[in-house]
């Protein structure tokens, strides 16, 4: 969940609603394009002003202290698992807590981190760096030399941003590195070629970056360099799609390493180089491959299409393997060997490498497995499946991929996290940590149940509800899906909900619609641009199954969703105002007439179509929220909520839609958190305070009234 919000009963006069702005020009009769430019001060005083209003009815109702309190208290308990990071034979973990708002970034033996109370050691102070620089630092991540591991670049943003700042530290000194690299502010990538060269992509010279603000140019920078010193290893063009050409680089068990330009055509396509000293060579991978990692020196690849070579079809949803050095010597005679093929309700999710093989994580059903694959000297893979708790949602954390462990992480719904540590030379896993129950589960149980779409399609969701739930209609009930990007959605714990929602009676449900990847990219694709009224059919069919079991009401239904399950929020919104009591619409796209001129919008054309195609311009206008609001329809009051900072997706949706809501007088609660990124805010006390301000804003929808 995130949060920001305001209430009206009324049409609120808008500050300049009829002032023309730059940009209007490309967005013709729409009189709130003001509101896209992100910080100027006609739209932050108008944002200052929604802010005020909504916190004036959500911050004095009853139930917000007491959530906030509550969501804060678990947020910040020091029973958490620590999630480990393998690195320079240490484990390193980022913490946040009372006493570390911004965050530390610190280390622990492996045989303590094992412990029930490990010995930590402080690497990076977030909180004195930021007080110390006077900045406004939010930890993005450590960028770790993958052979030595004893140097990083750290990644840190302004408020959440993605853009960041990169600067390299010294893992065995602790400190910061005097005269090491250092990046400045921008959306980048960085890769470590080796101990004392970059491969950077950035915008090198103004203006030398995609459509959608990402980088297309890759330089080599060596040690001492000034960056106008670095060298051009590889140029995309400023029309690519997707987040930018990236450099990457891979090294398995033995120390082989490969060094790869993964250049994205469009949101799903991408082609692949191989950067050698005589060169940078494209591999003849088809377009819709992704690299997962170099195990036993094999490029592991997961295919989203049919790869086919000469008598041989690698399906897609497959995980296949490639010779390294002999795609080095012949990238365009390239001979795949499969690992894994999906069944037809399975999907890949993850890959990890150990000294003893490829750790592959998938979904069968929506429940995760866990497999160890070995390469056989006749080239092809055995499998062996890792013993792990059933009913589960599994991931792998981390590996060590020169030794033989791995950690796996374990929950569900009404099953507290756990964290596991996997033997990969022996097969064993065995459970080192596990959470304290933040919530009382005995009365709740779990139900996967089915609906059937408007094509026929048999639709799975997930419902977390009281073991004696009453099929009156009566009970409060959140429903939630994203829907998109081949994301899959599957059960987690949530202590925050289950303490301030399901504790209390309510129940909430998860729908696995297409889009995501719960079962492969086949569900993904049967969505995509012109066929995405399908995903919006299948969500629907899901809050009327519901309805239809009477576990719940269109009085006592919520639906939330945020980024791309923002815009599905919205598209439910405005086509099925009839079967929502609540409406959580959270960091969405909004106005998808605008969305590829509004920050990073143009890399998603590949998922949701472009206005410069005739039919798929018709598509959009047709499911644009913000084009399809109404005067005159009863719409429930709906949350919607964004941060200044959001960088990706941007503020300026929710903005425009909360002021068309206000222009047809219809109610609404809007707010607009001012750090966090494209998240629900930027420390741990900002999301349990946007935590406390949905489930306010539910509690008053649908249990309250």
């Amino acid at each position: 969940m995130k949060a920001t919000w305001l209430l009206v009963s009324a049409a609120l006069p808008l500050l300049a609603a009829a002032t023309a702005m730059p940009g209007a020009e490309n967005a013709p009769g729409d009189p709130y394009i003001w509101l896209e430019q992100q910080d100027s001060a006609e739209a932050m005083q108008w944002v200052h002003a929604e802010n005020d209003k909504t916190l004036a009815v959500l911050e004095k109702d009853p139930h917000f202290e007491v959530f906030d309190r509550a969501a804060l208290a678990i947020a910040e308990a020091n029973d958490r698992i620590p999630m480990p990071l393998y690195l320079h034979q240490q484990i390193f973990n980022f913490w946040q807590d009372a006493g570390h708002v911004r965050g530390i970034w610190r280390y622990s033996d492996p045989a303590s981190y094992a412990s029930s109370a490990p010995h930590w050691s402080t690497a990076i102070d977030l909180d004195a760096l930021a007080t110390d620089e006077n900045a406004n630092w939010v930890w993005q991540g450590a960028n770790c030399e993958p052979i030595a591991e004893r140097r990083c670049l750290i990644d840190l943003s302004d408020g959440g941003e993605d853009a960041i700042t990169e600067r390299e530290f010294d893992v065995d000194k602790d400190h910061f590195v005097a005269d090491g690299f250092r990046l400045p502010h921008g959306k980048q990538h960085a890769a470590w070629q080796d101990q004392d060269t970059l491969l950077v992509a950035r915008e090198w010279n103004p203006g030398e970056l995609t459509s959608s603000g990402y980088p297309y140019i890759v330089k080599r920078l060596r040690r001492g360099q000034n960056p106008d010193q670095a060298q051009e290893v590889f140029r995309g063009r400023a029309d690519d799609g997707g987040y930018g050409v990236s450099p990457e680089v891979l090294v398995d068990a033995e120390g082989r390493r490969a060094v790869l330009i993964v250049r994205p055509l469009s949101t799903f396509e991408s082609e692949i180089y191989l950067v050698a000293a005589s060169g940078v060579t494209r591999l003849a991978v088809p377009k819709k491959v992704e690299i997962q990692a170099l195990a036993q020196g094999q490029l592991i690849i997961s295919l989203d299409e049919d790869w086919t070579r000469g008598a041989a079809t690698f399906r897609q949803g497959s995980l296949v393997a490639l010779d390294l050095a002999a795609a080095s010597r012949h990238p365009d005679e390239l001979q795949p060997t499969t690992i894994y093929l999906p069944g037809p309700r399975e999907t890949f999710l993850q890959a990890a490498v150990t000294r003893d093989g490829l750790l592959v994580s998938t979904l069968e059903n929506v429940r995760g497995r866990v497999c160890l694959y070995r390469r056989k000297s006749n080239a092809s893979w055995s499998r062996q499946p890792l013993d792990l708790p059933d009913n589960s949602t599994l991931a792998i954390v981390d590996s060590d991929r020169r030794g033989h462990s791995a950690f796996v992480s374990v929950t569900g719904f009404l099953q507290p996290p756990s964290l596991w540590r996997v033997n990969t030379g022996a097969i064993q896993a065995t459970r080192i940590k596990e959470l304290p129950p933040k919530f009382d589960a005995s009365n709740l149980a779990v139900q996967q149940l089915q609906a059937t779409s408007s094509d026929g399609t048999r639709i799975p969701y997930f419902l977390v509800a009281p073991k004696l739930l009453k099929t009156d209609g009566g009970n409060p009930t959140i429903l939630t899906a994203y829907g998109g990007f081949q994301i899959s959605l599957t059960p987690r714990y949530s202590a925050i909900t289950g303490k301030l929602w399901l504790e209390q009676g309510g129940a909430f449900a998860v729908a696995n619609i297409r889009g995501g990847g719960e079962f492969g990219p086949a569900w993904h694709e049967a969505g995509l641009t012109t066929r995405r009224q399908i995903i919006y059919d299948d969500f629907t069919a899901v809050a009327r199954d519901l309805i239809a079991r009477g576990i719940t009401s269109p009085r006592r239904l919520g639906i939330e969703g945020g980024s791309n399950g923002g815009l599905l929020m919205g598209v439910e919104f405005t086509q099925h105002p009839e079967l929502w009591g609540a409406v959580d619409i959270q960091v969405p796209l909004l106005d998808m007439l605008r969305f590829e001129s509004i920050d990073a919008g143009a890399s998603w054309v590949g998922e949701y179509g472009s206005v410069s195609n005739p039919d798929q311009r018709a598509f959009l206008a047709s499911i644009s929220p913000y084009a399809n609001l109404r005067r005159g329809v009863q719409y429930p009051r709906a949350l919607v909520w964004s941060t200044t900072k959001d960088d990706r997706v941007g503020p300026q949706h929710a903005r425009k839609f909360a002021a068309r809501l206000s222009e047809f007088g219809i109610p609404y609660f809007f707010y607009e958190e001012t750090e966090g990124g494209h998240s629900a805010g930027a420390n741990l006390e900002e999301k349990a305070r946007t935590n406390a301000l949905e489930l306010t804003y539910f509690a008053r929808q649908l249990r309250d009234q």
